[in-house]
């Protein structure tokens, strides 16, 4: 039983009230020849006083107006009647009379003031306690669970807490064998939008929920209480609505420090990833890079070595370090791939015209492009787009070895560009094998052999040219795309958001 509530007497409290005025008449009785009638006065006021101290505001309010009876039937003249025959005694009933229910008023105030406040340091004490065991709490269950708990052993009521995943999805943190009330669902979502409490009177003993608490922080609501009486008394469980809404306040504390330290976890090991890929990506660059560097050194060392080498040995030589190139190749894709694929990609964007990276990109593509007639279709009233250059470059230059490589020797290798709101898309395409129609969207995939047309291919690659192309032309908000050309031949389109570029002032002449 709880320390605050007030213990139940065998008796009746106004039975006792009646008791102690005709004990303090049997009392005054042997003292009238030896007491004045103002003392006696003071004697019946003094038992209203102690009625009203210890049994409350009712039976002191009836112990006065039986105390004014008492008196003057038994000590104002004529005694055993209720007649007066001096009027001055009027005076003192009535004075008698508004002093006993004046003194009533003010102990039993002065009671309920004392009742209340140490109620309130009775809950008080309980919500430290419980906040205290809230702040040590490491899951959201164990959270949960000291709730409960103290609810069901200090206030017999029955609890369930809800909570929104990250996912807003509303999930219900149940305990083993614990009983929860009926709840309804769309209680929830309301207090959920609302951000207020809400309560159910009509509901009150039918076992549903009657009360429903937002978990409200500072940002948003991170879920809902929901209550009800074990014992079936709903006035009990109005009466504790502060105490009700100041545990959903520090649970809701609880379950934002519990979800931030998820995030701050979370942060970390993130970070600590991070650092631990770059770390692998640049000792795998210096380790690799360096043997290959000195592979190719040497081959191209021995090609061009006087005198000539024999025949045998100089092809050997230039397919070692055309070879060496290809491994060089091939690691410079993997490690752009690896970086293109981390959580977070800074872009040097820069408002620039198209002509210009497509310029770079095919100076860089002389050789590879030679035996192809290039035909370009640019027009000139194209916008500036925010791009970033070198990756941009990177992408057109795989496109066009991609499409120089796969196509046969003299077939021409068209670029095109259109600007259409809110798109600049570019196109190349080539005559070569094609995509296989049933494999459209794989192409992009790393390590998609079958890019090429063929289930087998003597040409070298493992098909990250295009992956790459996708990662750098996802991370700049736009769309790439690898379709059949109409004739034979393969297209892949990709396109960028033109946004809203800056005026470009004329110079003056």
């Amino acid at each position: 039983m709880d320390s605050t509530t007030p213990r139940r007497l065998p008796i009746s409290p106004y039975l006792l009230a009646l008791a102690v005025c005709i004990l303090t008449t049997f009392v005054c009785l042997p003292l009238r020849p030896l007491l004045d009638v103002a003392n006696i006065v003071m004697l019946f006021l003094l038992a209203v006083f102690l009625v009203a101290r210890l049994l409350g505001r009712g039976p002191a309010v009836v112990a006065a107006f039986l105390s004014v009876g008492l008196f003057d039937f038994f000590f104002v003249p004529p005694q055993l009647s209720f007649t007066v025959s001096d009027a001055q005694y009027l005076i003192t009933l009535a004075v008698m009379l508004a002093v006993g229910l004046a003194t009533t008023h003010l102990t039993a105030s002065m009671g309920e003031q004392t009742a209340l406040a140490t109620r309130k340091e009775g809950e008080a004490r309980e919500l430290y306690e419980v906040a205290r065991e809230l702040a040590g709490a490491l899951t959201l269950g164990q959270v949960a669970e000291i709730s409960q708990r103290f609810l069901e052993r200090a206030h017999r009521i029955r609890s369930t807490l809800f909570l929104i995943h990250a996912d807003g999805e509303l999930k219900t943190v149940l305990l083993p064998d614990h009983p929860h009330g009926a709840i309804e669902t769309g209680f929830i979502r309301t207090v959920i939008d609302r951000g207020e409490m809400l309560e159910i009177d009509t509901l009150a003993g039918s076992g549903m929920a009657a009360l429903y608490f937002p978990l409200r922080t500072a940002l948003q609501v991170r879920g809902v209480l929901a209550v009800s009486p074990l014992d079936q008394d709903e006035d009990a469980l109005h009466a504790l609505r502060p105490l009700l809404g100041t545990l959903a306040s520090l649970m809701a504390i609880a379950v934002e420090r519990l979800h931030y330290v998820d995030v701050a976890q979370d942060t970390q090991l993130q970070v600590a990833s991070e650092r631990l890929r770059n770390s692998l990506l640049a000792a795998l660059s210096h380790d690799l890079r360096t043997p290959l560097t000195a592979l190719i050194g040497t081959a191209d060392t021995l090609a061009l070595a006087k005198p000539p080498l024999p025949a045998a040995q100089q092809e050997a030589a230039e397919a070692l370090g055309e070879q060496a190139r290809a491994m060089g190749k091939l690691l410079t894709n993997v490690l752009d791939m690896a970086k293109l694929q981390a959580p977070h990609v800074t872009l040097r964007k820069e408002w620039l015209p198209l002509e210009e990276v497509v310029g770079s990109a095919l100076r860089l593509l002389g050789a590879a492009l030679a035996n192809h007639p290039l035909r370009l279709n640019l027009p000139t009233d194209l916008p500036l787009v925010e791009f970033d250059a070198v990756l941009l470059e990177r992408v057109l230059c795989n496109l066009l070895e991609n499409a120089a490589k796969y196509s046969p020797a003299g077939a021409a290798i068209d670029v095109t560009a259109e600007a259409t709101a809110p798109w600049l898309t570019v196109t190349v395409s080539d005559r070569g094998a094609g995509f296989p129609a049933e494999k459209d969207g794989e192409p992009f995939d790393p390590f998609a052999l079958f890019v090429r047309g063929l289930a087998e291919s003597s040409t070298p690659g493992v098909g990250l040219g295009l992956a790459i192309c996708k990662a750098i032309v996802d991370a700049h908000g736009g769309t790439i795309t690898a379709l059949p050309r109409e004739g034979g031949g393969a297209s892949v389109r990709f396109t960028l958001p033109l946004g809203n570029p800056p005026a470009i002032e004329e110079e003056r002449p």
